[in-house]
């Protein structure tokens, strides 16, 4: 295109932007926020499909899990035995290498600095397989030396300051001293990995922390397969790898299979003992989100364009008698969308930069716009492209398919067709915003329900915190001090967190039972004494768990009342349980269920074992008598009188059981803004609409107003026909929403049922908000004054 006509081309365009200054800003403005809020859900999607994508070796990297049969379903777990590792690389030759990994919190210390972080016991060659760069050191032999350590570049600077950290010496636990080997970049954000330091494994032989039992699962194991090597013969392969070694009963059914790391984040969760969902769901339905927020921007611009196309209809006549070609306004009116989606981009990139930091808040995330990478401005450019001949192609056609005859002669179409595109548009603009109100109502109706479920136990004022150190050592001190300072009501030691499930157990036999029940799963939870006090659980028959009181009670158990009734015990105080290898167990009390795991799954059976051991974790219930801050205060001081080196670290129950609703509640957020923003981008077109609809009929409305017609009676007329198209939608995103919906809600076992008032709110709003939308600018035609209307007729 020659200069001269580029030129003419840019002051056409902005001549026309300019002389339709009103219409032209709430096109840029739907189309920015459109766009604005695809980019975001765009940098959502881009980093949850990249995780664990960015390492070299991805297209051979595989995590292995396990699969067995329990209680009627196939349970698949990211876990194998520590065993597994060394079988492969010794006796598969397709395996390049294979490690074990476990994360723990262990006390980092150097000098008078101390951090309880999380790190990670791993094998040599974990540096090898993974691309997580060390900054100093060697991958290959980091970890080779049982005394070596690898720090993150974080956790370096924070022991050592802007000192060299290689060769320095950081304490574990107080007691173990370790050689820096190793300083690591700092982990990205889209990785599963969460570590601020690496341990060889070699340190868990030491610990006697490991379990050499092929039917105990108790660590991650990870493979490299050789360039070549198939993946799906090398599932084949080790499918019974564990049923070939075990020597007893437990994983005498176990399966074992890989799958890819890139697939970790996405495909968590296992349908009929395949991982074929996950958080994959929820970018699918993001994805699909974002692109009809972007067509309802767009159809807002076509809606608008097409509106003015009778002030432009004359214009492209004479154009067109004057020897102007089809193709030639077809490119002016694409251009002109283009450019005002240019101007519209621009918008876009403020508000996303503006809402990012409220945006990452909501996601628990830290996205950011790279503008030094070339990529995000080609893909930029191409999104410009793309969504400019998008929202223009239907008014480009539109406008430069006018005959020029007709259009001189003032013949245009009736705006009162039964059925025109522009109300089409509409109507699918409303239609899906209506299917996205529908879905957030549900969706925090669903999380309202599961919410107000009962637990089981009292959650006020309930707090846990994990033994390290002296909290081993001096338990009992502990115990005592928080009681007889008035800090806590009630103590109790436990094997997990009462929010966390930690470990299931098979193998058992009582009175009655056949060879199969020896087959059913039980959660596996324990305690020491003052259990039911310390937790708020309810007795229903029998006593508490007391070692103190009654030093038999290291065989007693607890079971809940799931677990009487997969045992079919009708009187179950002082029946004999035995376990597979020979152990006897009197039960001394039934709970009433209580849960443990996910609020929205039915109550599995549990056993609460009596174990004289020393727990992992303490319960403490605070004094209500004092506030919570006056009770952690005196806690604090116990703690660090008996673990000085320690920080004093506690959970509040109730929060930890809120996170297991983090997901929902996240994507209720999404879901209410992204709703919101599609119910403001269709009102925002719909009062564009409006307004080209009371310019055209004001002559109408003069006409009518001077023969004696009320305001009431004239915005009636002029918003009826836009809030039966909202009708329509109403009509037609009603059994969308219901199929979705419905759908969503079968991955929940424990649900709420749909409900006919739910989509009569989510249709009613949409239309009183389409209403007072198109009814204050009708209101405003209506008390318009006729005389300037009507004088120059």
């Amino acid at each position: 295109m020659p200069s001269y006509m580029l030129h003419n081309f840019f002051k056409v365009t902005l001549r026309t932007l300019w002389r339709n200054k009103d219409f032209s800003a709430i096109n840029i403005l739907g189309l920015a926020i459109g766009m604005a809020a695809a980019m975001l859900i765009g940098l959502w999607v881009q980093q949850e499909i990249s995780f664990d994508r960015f390492h070299a070796k991805k297209d051979r990297l595989y995590l292995v899990y396990s699969r067995e049969l329990g209680n009627g379903n196939l349970d698949v777990w990211p876990r194998a035995s520590t065993m597994l590792s060394a079988e492969l690389k010794k006796n598969y030759p397709e395996v390049e290498d294979a490690i074990r990994y476990r994360n723990v919190f262990f006390l980092v210390t150097e000098g008078e600095k101390h951090f309880n972080l999380e790190g990670a016991f791993t094998d040599s060659g974990f540096l090898s397989m993974f691309s997580f760069p060390l900054l100093q050191g060697d991958p290959k032999t980091a970890l080779n030396s049982g005394q070596g350590i690898v720090l993150t570049a974080k956790l370096a600077k924070s022991l050592f300051g802007n000192e060299d950290a290689m060769g320095k010496m950081v304490r574990i636990e107080s007691k173990d001293v370790f050689k820096v080997t190793g300083v690591l970049k700092d982990l990205p954000t889209n990785t599963e990995f969460n570590f601020q330091y690496l341990l060889p494994w070699a340190y868990v032989d030491r610990l006697k922390w490991d379990i050499p039992n092929w039917g105990t699962t108790n660590a991650q194991a990870y493979v490299l397969l050789k360039s070549g090597a198939s993946h799906d013969a090398f599932d084949a392969k080790i499918k019974d790898i564990v049923k070939t070694h075990v020597t007893d009963a437990n994983g005498a059914g176990r399966e074992t299979f890989t799958q890819p790391i890139s697939r970790m984040h996405l495909y968590s969760k296992a349908e009929n003992g395949q991982l074929v969902t996950g958080q994959i769901t929820t970018v699918r339905l993001f994805i699909i989100i974002g692109i009809f927020i972007l067509l309802i921007a767009c159809v807002n611009f076509m809606n608008l364009s097409t509106a003015r196309s009778e002030k432009r209809s004359r214009e492209v006549g004479i154009r067109k008698v004057v020897g102007a070609r089809k193709s030639a306004l077809i490119t002016q009116f694409i251009g002109e969308s283009i450019l005002l989606t240019a101007f519209g981009f621009v918008l876009a990139l403020a508000i996303v930069q503006l809402s990012l930091g409220s945006f990452n808040q909501v996601i628990n995330s830290s996205l950011a716009i790279d503008y030094a990478d070339p990529l995000f401005w080609l893909a930029a450019l191409a999104f410009v492209l793309f969504t400019g001949i998008v929202a223009g192609s239907y008014p480009a056609f539109f406008l430069s398919s006018s005959k020029p005859s007709s259009v001189l002669k003032g013949a245009v179409s009736s705006i009162n067709t039964l059925l025109t595109p522009r109300k089409v548009l509409v109507v699918f603009q409303f239609t899906f915003a209506i299917v996205l109100i529908t879905g957030t109502l549900i969706v925090r109706q669903q999380l309202s329900y599961v919410h107000s479920r009962d637990a089981g136990y009292d959650r006020d004022r309930l707090v846990f915190a994990f033994s390290q150190g002296g909290n081993y050592t001096h338990y009992d001190l502990i115990r005592h001090d928080l009681l007889a300072s008035g800090a806590a009501i009630a103590v109790t030691r436990t094997f997990s967190p009462i929010t966390r499930l930690w470990g299931t157990v098979t193998g058992f036999s009582w009175p009655g039972s056949t060879p199969t029940d020896t087959k059913t799963y039980f959660q596996q939870f324990a305690a020491d004494a003052g259990f039911v006090r310390t937790t708020g659980t309810r007795l229903v028959q029998g006593r508490d768990i007391d070692i103190r009181t009654y030093p038999t009670d290291s065989t007693a158990l607890l079971l809940n009342e799931s677990a009487v009734k997969a045992m079919r015990l009708t009187d179950p105080i002082g029946k004999i349980v035995t376990d597979e290898g020979g152990g006897r167990y009197h039960i001394v009390g039934v709970i009433k269920d209580f849960i443990i795991e996910s609020p929205y799954d039915p109550i599995q059976p549990m056993l609460i074992q009596g174990l004289q051991t020393d727990y992992p974790v303490i319960h403490y219930r605070l004094n209500p008598a004092n506030s919570i801050a006056d009770d952690l205060a005196k806690a604090e001081k116990i703690f660090k009188q008996y673990n000085p080196q320690y920080p004093f670290e506690y959970n509040f129950v109730d929060e930890a059981y809120n996170d297991k609703f983090r997901t929902e509640q996240q994507e209720g957020t999404l879901g209410t803004l992204f709703a919101a923003l599609a119910i403001f981008i269709s009102c925002l077109g719909l009062f564009g609409l409006a307004i080209h609809m009371a310019e055209n009929r004001r002559k109408e409305i003069g006409i009518r107003k001077v023969l004696g017609a009320s305001v009431a009676g004239i915005a009636v007329l002029l918003s009826g026909d836009f809030v039966k198209l909202v009708l329509v939608a109403v009509v037609i995103a009603t059994p969308i929403a219901w199929y979705a919906m419905n759908n969503w809600l079968q991955g929940f076992n424990y649900r709420i049922a749909l409900t006919g008032w739910i989509f009569l709110v989510s249709g009613t709003l949409a239309v009183v908000i389409a209403l007072l939308t198109v009814g204050y600018q009708a209101v405003r035609a209506a008390i318009a004054n006729p005389v300037r209307s009507l004088r120059s007729e």
